[in-house]
């Protein structure tokens, strides 16, 4: 989840919520790609999850990342939480997820070089610890009462809350993982397309990625568990929002739906108040009981736009949230389909045709299905694995359109980085279905040697 925001001074009058959003667009040629995965870490010897504290736990390997590899240490209340270099963050997720939050590059194959030079750091100081690390897009086996709750004061009070407003919010927080990838957008007609596009076919990336098969250590009637959860978080702050494909979407249209969502917190001086339930728009006026007589920074707003959780959601960019947690493999490849997609504008459009005629209705049951069947799924004739199949040829053309090289010239273009997701559909196997085979096969029931077999 976000760290923290800052600076931007007072907000003077509501025009600046929509020109914060407005001020993300850029050129084409100033689009960058942000890679963001999430993994879970465990103690090798037993499979139990990583706590903060100890010789195998998280706070050593946040320590031992500093030492070694140069990153500068994060702090809440003189405890390390996270790290930064290179414009790059490491972040913890509520339940000891280890979180890279990519820097803003040109390419996929620079985007994919970051990742694979994490996760061999990680790998690193974990092997010398004693720990491991999975991806995966919920913990196979681990209770709520077994995950401990990071020391960062978002956690606390949303831990709190979210058992007021749904039914999986503590799941999501501590048993689950994604992969995303934060895109840019060059004019507000071109966010609202991307963001059409994206929150329509999030559903063939939760399809593709599906890779969560089993929960509290046995199979959960899902392919995508970790969907599943996010539809149970909170109804004003998840979903599909239908809203956003009706006449005058745009980045005002946004603010409104943001202003509605209830708050969580005001951070102020290195601390986290408890606003939750309250109101951003009473906030405005001055009226926010947690802060009396105040009114908020920009970097109030700022942290607000980044606890509303739907399958895609606009900051200063487009995040593309839909995908399971998963193989080293497939964290590059997230990355190309959504850019293949949406960086090349005949790719855009092409994408946009598949989608653009269905109804709310088709877009929540493909979601709800996704979840269930992965590639097997079928909405009113729309077939999950012919659609699938259409999304990554159309990411193959956009991606060689785009044409940038890798390997100082030896590879042509970014394609290649498809080639996961190509197996899939033509197999119609994802990650979730190979799991399960094993389970029911070769492992007799056995989730122990999912650690062994899938760690990175």
């Amino acid at each position: 989840m976000s760290i923290p925001q800052s600076g931007g001074g007072p907000i003077e009058n509501h025009a600046q919520l929509a020109e914060l959003l407005a001020s993300g667009c850029k050129p084409k040629d100033q689009w960058r790609i942000g890679t963001e995965h999430e993994k879970f870490g465990f103690v090798t010897a037993t499979h139990a999850p990583l706590p903060y504290e100890g010789p195998i736990g998280i706070r050593a390997m946040l320590e031992g990342m500093e030492q070694r590899f140069g990153w500068d240490r994060v702090e809440e209340g003189g405890t390390i939480i996270g790290l930064t270099r290179d414009g790059a963050n490491i972040s913890l997720e509520p339940g000891g997820q280890l979180e890279l939050s990519g820097a803003p590059l040109e390419t996929i194959h620079q985007t994919c070089d970051e990742v694979n030079a994490h996760l061999a750091q990680v790998k690193e100081i974990a092997d010398e610890i004693g720990a491991g690390f999975i991806g995966l897009g919920a913990a196979p086996v681990w209770t709520h009462d077994q995950m401990p709750l990071m020391p960062k004061g978002r956690y606390k009070l949303m831990d709190a809350y979210m058992g007021t407003v749904g039914t999986h919010g503590t799941q999501m927080m501590r048993r689950t993982c994604t992969v995303q990838v934060n895109l840019d957008f060059g004019s507000e007609a071109d966010m609202v397309q991307k963001l059409r596009t994206a929150i329509a076919l999030q559903p063939v990336a939760t399809a593709l990625f599906a890779n969560s098969p089993f929960f509290e250590g046995k199979p959960n009637a899902h392919k995508s568990w970790r969907a599943r959860v996010w539809r149970g978080l909170d109804d004003s702050r998840t979903g599909m929002l239908p809203w956003v494909f009706e006449d005058g979407m745009g980045f005002e249209r946004w603010v409104d739906w943001v202003l509605d969502v209830p708050m969580y917190f005001v951070y102020r001086d290195g601390k986290y108040i408890d606003a939750l339930g309250q109101s951003f728009r009473d906030f405005l006026k001055g009226e926010l009981p947690a802060l009396p007589g105040q009114k908020p920074l920009l970097s109030d707003w700022a942290d607000h736009l980044t606890t509303v959780f739907p399958e895609a959601r606009i900051k200063q960019y487009i995040e593309m949230r839909g995908a399971d947690g998963g193989p080293w493999r497939r964290l590059c490849a997230l990355p190309a389909f959504w850019v293949g997609l949406m960086y090349d504008q005949t790719a855009l459009d092409a994408a946009w045709d598949l989608c653009r005629d269905w109804t709310a209705e088709q877009r929540q049951a493909l979601l709800v299905a996704a979840s269930v069947d992965g590639l097997q799924a079928k909405v009113d004739g729309i077939d999950m694995a012919t659609l699938a199949r259409s999304c990554v040829d159309i990411a193959r053309a956009g991606l060689t359109a785009r044409a940038r090289p890798g390997a100082g010239g030896l590879v042509p273009d970014e394609t290649h980085f498809l080639d996961a997701l190509q197996d899939s559909v033509e197999t119609g196997i994802t990650p979730a279905d190979e799991l399960l085979s094993k389970y029911h096969g070769e492992w007799a029931g056995d989730l122990g040697r999912i650690y062994r077999e899938y760690a990175y």
